[in-house]
């Protein structure tokens, strides 16, 4: 998955698309590189290996099949990704790039959230986290976008529901980006329950407004959850406890997936969850999917693009489900604080003088 790098110093491959980005970052004024880029899983297992959660093992992933990828994407959407393998192309005009590695490392990408799914059906471990890129929610059935080529997380759901006898499967999806390729896929469907929480458009994509509920069958099927710029842990908490539970107790899906974004982390400038926000978030689902769903949790890497807080809110997700408890949200520093007080303390308050006591102190009044 590392060998996805799309870089514009190369040869693109020329055409209508290819002049109209380039106008487009040439009027940035600034060099522009691809955000999306291969340190943001390496920062991941860097950290992984200098501070190593108890209890994780790692698997690796595998490559999904055409037939797999066909349950969500078009045929012809795959015929015409497919003839860039090997090459350097854009995708769409918001900058979704291939590079010669991209075609195998989004197959990879997609494999490795099915086999996240797999390892917790299965019973080979009760949560897993699939650590993948290019990322996929804003995959549409027919159009890469957002830097996503294949829709990992909707991948994963429909192998669950095809081949692994899940009924109904749950997403919910907190990164600071609406899903709109899930949305998208699953906008008819009344046996996938698709959760958002995001930061409301016009901030990219521009969808996930609150009347976009689904349709047909899948009427109420699609929840969105839009928040303004300044929203933070006790907002995502709140849409947890009273949507998102009773959603779920309503559904009661087979099992629950997430795609984790990490740029809602005030380092990324979406939003302001905390890594106490993540963790919590993760321990009520991690409770949820107990009460379900038999435990069956599967989290599946979406975007995050500060190397930093990507890296440690995925730890601290990991820190939850391997068996921590997570800790609550706005309290942290509150006991340094209180020993500060107690050191501090005795600095500003006067002691009253032995002599200041009124003659009378202690005597019983008559």
């Amino acid at each position: 998955m590392l060998a996805h790098e799309p870089n514009i110093e190369v040869p693109f491959l020329p055409g209508r698309m290819d002049k109209r980005v380039r106008s487009l970052l040439s009027g940035l004024g600034v060099p522009w590189k691809y955000p999306e880029h291969p340190a943001r899983l390496t920062a991941i297992r860097h950290l992984l290996d200098l501070e190593p959660v108890p209890g994780v093992t790692f698997e690796t992933g595998m490559a999904a099949t055409r037939e797999q990828l066909s349950r969500v994407h078009t045929n012809s959407y795959l015929d015409s990704i497919y003839q860039l393998r090997g090459k350097s192309a854009w995708l769409d005009v918001d900058t979704t790039a291939v590079s010669p590695g991209s075609l195998e490392a989004a197959e990879i990408a997609a494999g490795t959230a099915i086999a996240a799914v797999e390892a917790v059906v299965e019973g080979r471990a009760e949560s897993s986290f699939a650590l993948v890129r290019p990322p996929g929610h804003h995959a549409e059935p027919v159009r890469a976008r957002g830097f996503c080529l294949f829709n990992n997380v909707a991948v994963a759901a429909a192998h669950a529901r095809a081949a692994l006898g899940c009924q109904r499967v749950m997403i919910i999806d907190w990164d600071a980006h609406h899903g709109n390729g899930t949305q998208d896929i699953f906008w008819a469907d009344p046996d996938v329950l698709f959760l958002d929480i995001h930061r409301a458009s016009p901030f990219y994509p521009g969808s996930g407004n609150l009347e976009e509920v689904g349709v047909g069958l899948g009427d109420g099927t699609i929840v969105n959850v839009p928040l303004p710029a300044d929203a933070g842990d006790a907002a995502y908490l709140k849409a947890f406890h009273e949507i998102l539970v009773p959603a779920a107790e309503w559904f009661k899906p087979d099992l629950i997936l997430v795609s984790a974004g990490f740029d809602p982390h005030s380092h990324d400038l979406a939003l302001n969850v905390s890594y106490d926000g993540f963790s919590a978030m993760t321990g009520i689902l991690q409770g949820l999917a107990r009460r379900q769903c038999g435990g069956r949790l599967a989290f599946v890497l979406e975007g995050g693009y500060n190397l930093i807080s990507l890296s440690r809110g995925v730890r601290s997700v990991l820190k939850v489900l391997a068996g921590d408890e997570p800790p609550e949200p706005g309290q942290r520093g509150l006991a340094e604080v209180e020993a500060a007080a107690a050191f501090h303390r005795p600095a500003f308050v006067i002691e009253p003088e032995a002599s200041d006591t009124p003659p009378d102190a202690g005597q019983d009044r008559q």
